[in-house]
């Protein structure tokens, strides 16, 4: 049952309940409650709290890994970018694309523009075209590394930022978690690009120049977003986003210490696709209010701690 029918369900189930009064009212509820009752089960699957992260947590988070669970930078970068390749196939399936799968990768100088090197090298693997833009290159070990292993699959690297209407997507994969304003001039034309577009923009974690904690309902607003670990908090203004989640590495232990409320990804898959994650965030107060009151009523299904909050 999608989460629009489950309300709407309970909605008539209360109001045509409270008509009759008193115990009336609650024995209307329950002697319907029989025949929701799998249809509620496999919805409340679906319905749970999310966990955010603030811009502090998630950097904790990446110190966490590497301290104390014994990741390096290189594996992190290399599991994040797989796992936006793979969402980026799932969301735009080449054989969908105008152009067969032409891609623009607009990489940064920091960890986000990795990922992003790393999701270029896997989307040529999978039958796409890539190109990445890289306008100011970080020379460490790592970066160097990346660069040479897109460049031996054949992935191409432009300056040229005029013929982005050329592309069927692309992956902005500039500024991550760290960034804190202004701007730099050198990638003031990139962002410009990205929040004049068309073409669908996919985010990488965040949206470049985008508040982590507070979100900017007048910055960028991408097409398509992959949270890595958790979501973080600027997600909730994303309000046309189709939202994925990916970074399947964190070990329960981590979970539990932030407690962090996430999705089960399907099988073997690297990420998941989480509609439900804004549809929560901005759940109205009376469909909010029908749920409740049929969780009182038949005291047969539990809504989620927090997500009253949530709905706000």
């Amino acid at each position: 049952m999608k989460l629009s029918q489950l309300t709407l369900y309970s909605g008539r189930l209360l109001f045509s309940s409270l008509h009759t009064g008193g115990r009336r009212c609650v024995a209307s509820v329950r002697s319907q409650s029989r025949f929701a009752k799998d249809k509620m089960a496999s919805a409340k699957s679906s319905i749970l709290p999310i966990s955010y992260l603030s811009q502090v947590e998630a950097q904790n988070v990446d110190i966490d890994l590497m301290n104390e669970f014994g990741y390096e930078m290189s594996q992190l970068m290399e599991l994040a970018g797989l796992s936006c390749a793979v969402a980026v196939t799932q969301q735009y399936p080449r054989d969908n694309l105008t152009n067969k799968g032409k891609v623009l990768v607009c990489c940064g100088p920091g960890n986000n523009g990795g990922d992003g090197l790393v999701c270029a090298r896997h989307l040529k693997l999978f039958g796409y075209s890539p190109c990445i833009y890289y306008p100011k290159r970080t020379d460490k070990p790592l970066y160097n590394g990346l660069v040479k292993q897109c460049t031996s699959f054949g992935v191409s690297f432009t300056t040229d930022l005029t013929q982005y209407s050329d592309y069927d997507l692309i992956i902005d994969a500039v500024f991550g978690f760290s960034f804190k304003p202004p701007t730099r001039e050198l990638f003031i034309p990139v962002m410009d690009m990205l929040r004049e577009t068309k073409v669908p923009v996919v985010s990488i974690d965040v949206p470049s120049g985008v508040d982590v904690d507070n979100g900017d309902a007048e910055g960028l607003q991408p097409d398509m977003l992959i949270s890595l670990t958790a979501p973080k908090f600027c997600s909730k203004l994303l309000t046309k986003t189709h939202h994925y989640l990916g970074g399947r590495f964190l070990p329960q232990p981590l979970i539990d210490k932030y407690k962090l409320t996430l999705p089960e990804y399907p099988g073997t898959s690297l990420c998941v696709n989480y509609p439900l994650l804004d549809k929560l965030g901005r759940l109205p107060n009376y469909q909010v209010f029908l749920l409740q009151q049929y969780s009182l009523l038949t005291k047969e299904w539990e809504i989620p701690r927090g997500f009253h909050q949530l709905s706000n």
